[in-house]
């Protein structure tokens, strides 16, 4: 089994644990099939290279982590099963013809919360808010879904929106201090190009009182004031299931909806809910996974 994950995060790294402990409880442990792990580390060069691989060695199954690792997968490889993780949306990404029915050789697992649930959220912890910044990288799909949807919830709810988008992670700085003293809070969608490099982020919006709601439990963790998620291990375990399922014969990519995760996780970061010298709500802490 191939596994080709686009960079290392930890929203990416339990999707990846969870996956691998799946195949071993359904008996695709180390004594019966080798899995080869191989990490991009954000380098399309390098995803091209190791998808080359995996075409040449012909594994029976391959995991794809994150939309970019699906796609350069799926453009290169049609005759092996591929099922993808930590991915927004497959439709716009154009991995499937529909979720319903994939219709070629990739299904997988989506990472998506509900757009309106994470913005009121957002609501409920910064009620004064009026502007709000919105970061994402350009090359993400991801991202861009996650990014229209932000701006058609802020439209609907007379919330104004400074867009910024980076290339890369050597663009975050810059892109957070064209921010400073414009915006009430900043929105980050799971981004993985953002989600690698969050205390870089949070360097510029701590020091600014800039609270940062992220769409990612890792990225909570990591810095940014909340999340509300799926949570990535148990995504990797809905992600391995399906792949044993294929491997055992019982469902085939191509007739395998794309499968969703009903139930979000609230994270709170206390830590950075003192920096910012905000209280969260009772009703919203009672909830939440407190970091």
């Amino acid at each position: 089994i191939g596994v080709v994950q686009i960079v290392q995060h930890g929203s990416l790294d339990e999707a990846n644990r969870g996956f691998v402990d799946a195949l071993k409880e359904r008996g695709y442990g180390p004594d019966k099939v080798e899995i080869e792990q191989e990490n991009a580390q954000g380098d399309q060069s390098n995803l091209k290279t190791i998808v080359s691989r995996f075409k040449a060695e012909k594994p029976k199954l391959i995991c794809a982590i994150a939309t970019p690792a699906a796609q350069a997968a799926a453009n290169e490889i049609k005759d092996i099963p591929i099922v993808g993780t930590a991915i927004t949306d497959y439709t716009s990404a154009k991995l499937v013809q529909n979720d319903e029915r994939p219709g070629g050789n990739v299904t997988g697992v989506s990472d998506f919360a509900a757009m309106d649930a994470q913005m009121e959220l957002a609501a409920k912890l910064i009620p004064q808010a009026k502007h709000v910044g919105l970061i994402y990288c350009s090359s993400e799909v991801n991202s861009e879904v996650q990014a229209n949807q932000m701006k058609d919830y802020c439209k609907k709810h007379d919330l104004a929106v400074e867009e910024r988008t980076v290339n890369n992670v050597n663009d975050i700085q810059q892109v957070a201090e064209s921010l400073i003293g414009k915006v009430d809070y900043i929105y980050v969608p799971t981004d993985n190009t953002l989600a690698s490099s969050i205390p870089t982020l949070m360097k510029i919006t701590d020091a600014n009182k800039i609270p940062v709601i992220v769409g990612a439990d890792i990225m909570a963790k990591d810095g940014a004031l909340a999340a509300l998620s799926v949570d990535y291990y148990r995504l990797g375990k809905q992600t391995g299931e399906l792949a044993a399922d294929i491997l055992d014969g019982k469902v085939k990519p191509e007739t395998s909806p794309i499968q969703h995760q009903k139930d979000y996780t609230i994270v709170i970061n206390k830590q950075d809910a003192e920096i910012l010298g905000l209280t969260i709500p009772e009703e919203i802490a009672r909830k939440a996974n407190m970091v």
